[in-house]
C-alpha cells in the first residue's frame, strides 16, 4: 500500500474568521496526481494556504507529510515547506538575480552550504524542466512558461514528498499552459505526489487524474466522464 502523504478528516478552512470550507475528509496517497478545482473565489487558494500552513488549521485533524496540522507551530512551518514543494502562479522569482542564483537563494535558506553540492542540485533541477542552459539568464528575459519551469524546478530543490501547485498556468496562454503540464506529468511520473488548484478545465480533460471540487463551502471528488 503507498503511504499516506495527506490526510484530512472533518477539516474547515477560514480566512479570518470567515468559513471558506467546509467537512473536508480527503486522502492523497504517494504517487497520486490530484486536481482541486473550483470557480474564482470557491476556496482553492484558502485551501492549499491551509495545507502550507499560511491559514491555521482550527478545526478538524490534518496531516501533512508527517506533520499535525492542528498543532503546528510557528516555528515548525519552514521544515514543513521544506518537505512540500510550492509553486504559485505569479512565479514568484527575485528579478535581481539569474537564475541559478534564485535557486541556490532558496538552498542557502534551507540549510544548504556546500557550494559544489548546490550548483549540482541545482543543475539537476534545471535539468529536469528543460532549462538547463538558462540558469545565467535573468527572469525578465524568459518567457512565461520559461519563469513557471524555473518555478517548478525551484520547488524540487529539497525532494519534496508533495507538491501543491496553486493555479500554475493561470498566467499562461493554452500552449504554454500544456507544455508546463507535461513537465508535471513527468515529475509525477516519476513518483511524486502533486496536487494543483486550477480552473483549466481543458488540461482537466487532456491529462485526466482524481479531481476534487470547491462549491458551495464543500469540497467533493469528482468522477470524470469520458468525452
Amino acid at each position: 500500500m503507498p503511504e499516506t502523504i495527506l490526510k484530512l478528516q472533518d477539516v474547515a478552512v477560514f480566512q479570518n474568521q470567515n468559513l471558506i470550507l467546509n467537512n473536508i475528509t480527503l486522502e492523497v496517497k504517494k504517487g497520486e496526481f490530484v486536481y482541486v478545482i473550483g470557480k474564482t473565489g470557491s476556496g482553492k487558494s484558502s485551501f492549499m494556504k491551509t495545507l502550507y500552513g499560511d491559514l491555521p488549521l482550527k478545526q478538524g485533524d490534518g496531516h501533512i507529510v508527517g506533520y499535525d496540522l492542528k498543532t503546528l507551530k510557528e516555528k515548525d512551518i519552514p521544515f514543513l515547506r521544506r518537505k512540500l514543494g510550492i509553486v504559485f502562479q505569479d512565479f514568484k522569482l527575485l528579478p535581481d538575480r539569474n537564475v541559478h542564483n534564485n535557486l541556490k537563494f532558496v538552498l542557502k535558506a534551507t540549510g544548504w552550504k556546500d557550494v559544489v553540492k548546490m550548483d549540482s542540485k541545482i543543475e539537476e533541477v534545471l535539468d529536469k524542466v528543460g532549462m538547463k542552459t538558462k540558469g545565467f539568464k535573468f527572469p525578465h528575459e524568459l518567457s512565461g512558461g520559461e519563469q513557471q519551469r524555473i518555478a517548478i524546478a525551484r520547488s524540487l530543490l529539497n525532494d519534496p514528498e508533495l507538491i501543491l501547485a496553486d493555479e500554475p498556468t493561470g498566467n499562461l496562454d493554452p500552449q504554454t499552459s500544456v507544455e508546463v503540464m507535461k513537465v508535471l506529468q513527468e515529475i509525477n511520473e516519476s513518483g511524486r505526489t502533486i496536487m494543483m488548484a486550477t480552473h483549466d478545465y481543458a488540461l482537466i480533460l487532456k491529462y485526466p487524474h482524481k479531481t476534487i471540487k470547491c462549491d458551495g463551502s464543500k469540497m467533493f471528488e469528482v468522477i470524470q466522464k469520458a468525452v
